[in-house]
């Protein structure tokens, strides 16, 4: 029965019946799934043009419109190759949990050691997913980098109004400053280049102290409103609601990835940022197809395969991908570094 356990059949299986996990900005802002046939990721993003319509006389021919309302790009994505040496003597060994002396049968560890390994790669992939979602709605950009494959940067055009910087006298904190007219601005800001509406405040730790210490928000921020009257879309793990003012939800985000680089724990948000957003920022997890003879060059959002190699003897777990997140409508949403 071991072999079967290493089947891409049956660790795809394995993988769909794992817990998913419930990233804050991956479901939030980008529910949707685009996967595509081919290596290239053709996207359009929503440039947020509103033409009026034109006045002619009855009498006369119709006025040629053009449609402009959208750019399609198109981008390779990275490849993603997570592989893990996986030591079958666990199945010989009491699993945490099992009681002393031992209970299970080698085939139970074994798939236990299984599900334990693929999980921790979805949940590396995920983090991965997590970190570009919150780069592109932070800077409208992605930059990206990985073994042989050159740095590439996708600009998603963003207007450059909707990444602002404050300092000095002009910072949150600084006498004067009043957090929530700035919001009511920024969100103002974000229907006159978009079109959209956008009443979900995103902040790290840092920004919330520097909100929360505010006057006018002492006085009217609405820390009791029901869970029913929150948009039931805006959830996952690490973002905390903290309260309600006006037509504003204010969240906390806290969630810390450790760098590929340098193995440094790194907050997906900086200190002191600041989202404005909403749900109409149309935010996509896209995928190309999985370049591998064995998963049929299907078009996927991750494969998943194991073998054996004899010399050394060793067993491989292998879960390849090839993601890119698009915001489609990058203006529906405003990022503000505070102080």
């Amino acid at each position: 029965m071991s072999d079967l356990l290493f089947t891409s059949h049956y660790l795809a299986k394995v993988v769909q019946e794992l817990p998913q996990p419930q990233p804050f900005f991956l479901n939030s802002f980008f529910p949707q799934i685009q996967i595509e046939n081919k290596e290239e990721i053709y996207f359009d993003i929503d440039s947020g043009r509103r033409n009026l319509a034109p006045f002619v006389s009855p009498v006369v021919a119709g006025k040629v419109v053009a449609d402009l309302g959208y750019t399609t790009k198109v981008f390779t994505p990275a490849y993603i190759k997570d592989k893990r040496v996986f030591d079958q003597s666990k199945a010989f060994k009491r699993v945490a949990g099992e009681a002393i002396g031992g209970s299970l049968s080698p085939d139970q560890r074994l798939m236990l050691a299984i599900e334990s390994a693929t999980k921790n790669q979805l949940d590396s992939l995920t983090r991965r997913l997590e970190a570009m979602a919150v780069e592109a709605l932070r800077t409208g950009t992605l930059t990206i980098s990985g073994d042989q494959y050159p740095t590439q940067s996708i600009n998603f055009g963003r207007d450059a109004a909707l990444t602002v910087t404050l300092a000095g006298a002009a910072a949150w904190g600084a006498a004067g400053v009043k957090p929530l007219e700035l919001l009511e601005t920024w969100s103002m800001l974000i229907t006159e280049k978009s079109g959209s509406t956008a009443t979900t405040i995103v902040m790290d730790a840092e920004a919330w102290k520097k909100f929360a210490a505010s006057a006018e928000v002492v006085k009217l921020l609405d820390r009791f409103r029901g869970a029913d009257q929150l948009n039931a879309n805006v959830v996952g793990e690490g973002g905390r609601y903290m309260g309600t003012t006006g037509s504003f939800d204010i969240w906390v985000y806290a969630g810390w990835y450790d760098h590929p680089d340098t193995g440094a724990r790194t907050p997906y948000l900086p200190a002191n940022t600041v989202l404005v957003l909403g749900p109409d920022i149309e935010g996509t997890r896209c995928y190309g197809a999985i370049k591998d003879e064995a998963a049929g060059f299907q078009a996927m959002p991750y494969y998943t395969k194991s073998w054996l190699e004899n010399d050394p003897a060793v067993r491989y777990l292998l879960m390849q991908s090839a993601p890119l997140i698009v915001p489609y409508r990058v203006n529906a949403c405003l990022a503000a570094t505070v102080a």
